[in-house]
């Protein structure tokens, strides 16, 4: 069978991809080897480090990343999983059983970005997304990344994505060019074999890499995010999102109001992002994040840093590292 972008683009968040895929796929034992060094967007002076969703059922949302990306279980107990790679916490999950679900208009989280470590290990997972009869929700070329969507059984929005080169990226005073196109499916499912299942286990270098959250207002997410925290504008100005980061990375935070414009603050009781964390490589960009937040008042230590709410009240953790 030849599978085209055409067949791809049809069936996804139709059906599972599975479907257009040879019937005679099956998973065969090892994994191709792992990418030797992190992705850049993991390596910047301060980049994301992990999040916390809080869940209803927590063995199906356990079992759902662990199936769907192969987390592996790092710790786990009645109230919380922590999923990750080798010793890598990425992903923790926090029992709320009687949780109703955050409102999809509400401020909170759009999707946590899951980046993988080369354009091979995406190809790797989109034959496993076809094998393990995962639905996505679609596909797109971002000019800088190449990415893939769906949601979880709670409705958290979820990208898995590759960079393209950083060589590749095109900037101009400041500004990163990024946009929406149809994703070259053929080319990316083409880097791997399809007539068998590789990916049986997480890469090693699999982190999160940005990630985009629903807000009320970009210019009062833009106080939060640019001026406090310190991170950099790298898209033209725009009144429904912004994109920001630190090291010249396309992205490592993303606001939107595309379904959220004016929402007030977040229901602690109900079920979404919990928090996310960053950590922060550079001594003085740390000191340099405290001090506005100390200074607005907003915040305070911790034993291992600092937790500042946003203005929607999502929790943002600063890890010194």
């Amino acid at each position: 069978m030849v599978i085209s972008r055409r067949h791809l683009l049809q069936f996804a968040g139709i059906t599972p991809l599975s479907a257009v895929f040879n019937n005679a796929v099956k998973a065969e034992p090892g994994a191709m080897p792992v990418a030797a060094t992190l992705p850049y967007g993991v390596t910047t002076a301060a980049h994301i480090k992990s999040a916390c969703l809080r869940v209803r059922d927590l063995a199906g949302m356990s079992r759902y990343y662990q199936d769907t990306l192969r987390l592996k279980v790092l710790a786990q107990s009645a109230e919380e999983v922590v999923l990750g790679v080798a010793n890598e916490p990425l992903l923790y999950l926090t029992s709320i059983p009687d949780a109703g679900f955050e409102d999809p208009t509400s401020a909170g989280l759009f999707h946590i970005a899951y980046l993988m470590p080369s354009r091979v290990d995406l190809a790797r997972w989109l034959v496993h997304a076809a094998v393990a009869k995962i639905p996505l929700d679609g596909f797109a070329d971002h000019s800088v990344s190449e990415a893939i969507y769906l949601t979880d059984p709670e409705g958290n929005g979820i990208e898995v994505y590759s960079d393209r080169p950083r060589d590749q990226w095109q900037w101009k005073d400041g500004i990163v060019t990024m946009g929406t196109k149809e994703l070259d499916i053929d080319a990316i499912a083409g880097l791997t074999d399809m007539s068998k299942d590789t990916y049986n286990t997480a890469p090693a270098g699999l982190r999160i890499g940005h990630i985009h959250l629903r807000v009320g207002d970009i210019d009062e997410a833009n106080g939060f995010y640019r001026d406090l925290l310190c991170l950099a504008t790298t898209s033209a100005e725009r009144d429904n999102a912004a994109f920001l980061s630190s090291g010249g990375y396309h992205h490592h935070v993303a606001v939107n109001t595309w379904r959220s414009a004016g929402a007030g603050g977040r229901d602690s009781s109900k079920t979404g992002l919990g928090w996310f964390s960053l950590t922060i490589s550079e001594p003085l960009l740390y000191e340099k994040q405290i001090k506005r937040f100390n200074t607005a008042g907003i915040g305070g230590h911790v034993p291992d840093g600092y937790i500042a709410m946003d203005p929607w009240g999502t929790e943002v953790r600063l890890i010194k590292a």
